[in-house]
């Protein structure tokens, strides 16, 4: 029992943060400090510069070939593979095609950048697997991300197959986050030198992300909103926090996953949709209702789904 409510307490401590910052951003909306063009206005600061600025620092200060594992990455990598197209899998059950690329997105995309961080650095006092984690998910999700929300976009639905294919590889290769992401991973492969003065700069801006989006998803964030995409959400909620962990954690254990590497994977797999997939799904072209309904309920209700599976794999003596 002790130990039930020291995972729970950890989760609670990682996990209720998140959910309190997007709850003031719906109240500082209520108070009508923030409208909804100094909302959207907010979500592309966070697009174009906070993210991709947190994702560079995250990447270029990391020394993969430190902890380099292939059989990790490519198993991360798989994983996030196949759990996109059980996400696309479920998204053809909605009949609204403009609402399937964020139901999709939803579904599998996970804060592991942010999120897992907090969790290595609690349990074991380093967060140095995260970085393999990163390199073997991020990326795909990020790229996976832009190519099908960009396709689902109601702005799109009148253009030919030819042109869209065009302009989807132009979003692809223009896309500010993925641009921080191939920088970042560039700087870190190259080794390249990190000025101080410049360094510190990026990791101000950075650091602004994760609050100003979390914000700006609060004040976007409308109850009815919930109840209109109740299926919708609880589906996602079930994809995200249950079934991916049911599918994917019992092959890393047979894999010989242990310890760190096991509840980085935990994370990957269960952690809560990131809120960017309500800002990357807001700018491009998408209403972000159901984005906004999957990140609020999921960072809710995982602390106490990440708490079970801890509870698991310890019990089990995975960790």
């Amino acid at each position: 029992m002790e130990l039930i409510l020291t995972n729970l307490t950890f989760s609670l401590n990682a996990t209720m943060p998140i959910f309190f910052v997007m709850v003031i951003g719906w109240w500082i909306k209520k108070k009508n400090f923030l409208d909804e063009s100094a909302t959207a206005k907010v979500n592309q600061l966070v697009f174009k510069f906070f993210l991709p600025a947190l994702l560079f620092v995250d990447l270029a200060t990391e020394d993969f070939s430190a902890i380099w594992d292939t059989r990790m990455v490519l198993f991360c990598f798989v994983a996030t593979l196949l759990s996109i197209g059980i996400a696309a899998a479920f998204s053809l059950l909605d009949k609204n095609k403009s609402e399937r690329g964020e139901i999709i997105q939803a579904a599998y995309r996970s804060g592991a950048a942010t999120l897992g961080i907090v969790f290595m650095t609690n349990i074991y006092d380093n967060a140095s697997m995260m970085a393999l984690i990163i390199l073997g998910s991020v990326p795909l999700y990020n790229v996976a991300a832009v190519i099908i929300l960009y396709l689902t976009s109601p702005e799109n639905q009148n253009h030919s197959k030819q042109d869209l294919w065009k302009k989807t590889v132009k979003n692809v290769v223009t896309n500010p986050i993925l641009l921080g992401i191939f920088f970042g991973m560039l700087w870190s492969v190259l080794k390249l030198p990190q000025p101080p003065m410049a360094m510190k700069t990026v990791t101000y801006l950075g650091n602004i992300a994760s609050p100003l989006a979390l914000i700006a998803l609060g004040a976007s964030f409308e109850l009815p909103d919930l109840k209109e995409k109740g299926k919708q959400t609880l589906g996602v909620t079930a994809i995200k926090l249950c079934l991916l962990c049911m599918i994917f954690l019992p092959v890393a254990v047979w894999l010989g996953f242990r310890d760190e590497k096991l509840v980085a994977i935990l994370v990957m797999l269960g952690s809560a949709t990131t809120s960017s997939s309500f800002i990357m799904a807001k700018n491009m072209g998408h209403k972000g209702t159901v984005s906004s309904c999957a990140v609020m309920v999921t960072t809710l209700l995982s602390s106490f789904t990440l708490t079970f599976w801890l509870f698991l794999l310890k019990m089990w003596e995975f960790i």
